[in-house]
Parts: C-alpha cells; structure tokens; sequence
C-alpha cells in the first residue's frame, strides 16, 4: 500500500504561481513513476505531468513551458511548480503513484483544489 498527501491547492490569480506537493509513504518501490492529474467539473481526469524514478518527464501539451515537475527522492516527495496561471487551469489536482515505468496509476491522493481566478 501507497499513501499519497498533497498540499499547496489555492486561489491564485491569473499569471500566478504554486507549488503543488505530494508526499508518499508506505510501500514504496525504488523504480516507480509519479505524477500529477487534474479534473475540472463535467471532464475526465486527465495527466498534467509525470516523471519517472529515471528522470523522465512526460508534460501535457497545454502545460509545457509553463508547469514543471521535480521530486526529492530522500522525502518520497514530488512537487508541480505552476507559472503562469490560467483559468482553464482551474481543477482538482491529484497526485499518482504506480510501481514501474511508465505505467498507469495505482495510488491516488486525495486532490487538492486550484483554483485561477480574478
């Protein structure tokens, strides 16, 4: 079993910034994938950014160049900088977890709400 926390969710205004973190604990496997979903009202849940115990990074389209993910492997914690915040970015973000490369997600976190408003 996998335990994922996240923290950072807000209110921001549009061309804002957060820092989205989520913390695992349990059990943990050394190659294993996180990453990060949203889902806004009436649409599936869809991947913002991934990255692999390997460095590899997978960004949707609509968030290259603005969003990046990192993570600290000492604290089993990876985190989802947002620049330049739009709107559209509003939704529940969910942190992921799964034991493996490039694989699908077996864990979920709870969801923290972003929020990109005036």
């Amino acid at each position: 079993q996998v335990q994922l926390v996240e923290s950072g969710g807000g209110l921001v205004q549009p061309g804002g910034s957060l820092r989205l973190s989520c913390v695992a604990s349990g059990s943990i496997f050394s190659i294993n994938e996180m990453g990060w979903y949203c889902q806004a009202p009436g649409k599936q849940r869809e991947l913002v950014a991934s990255l692999s115990s390997d460095g590899t990074t997978i960004y949707a389209d609509s968030v290259k160049g603005r969003f990046t993910i990192s993570r600290d492997k000492a604290k089993n914690t990876v985190y989802l900088r947002m620049n330049s915040l739009k709107p559209e970015d509003t939704a529940v973000y969910y942190c992921s977890y799964c034991s493996g490369y490039l694989c699908p997600p077996e864990y979920w976190g709870q969801g923290t709400q972003v929020t990109v408003s005036s």
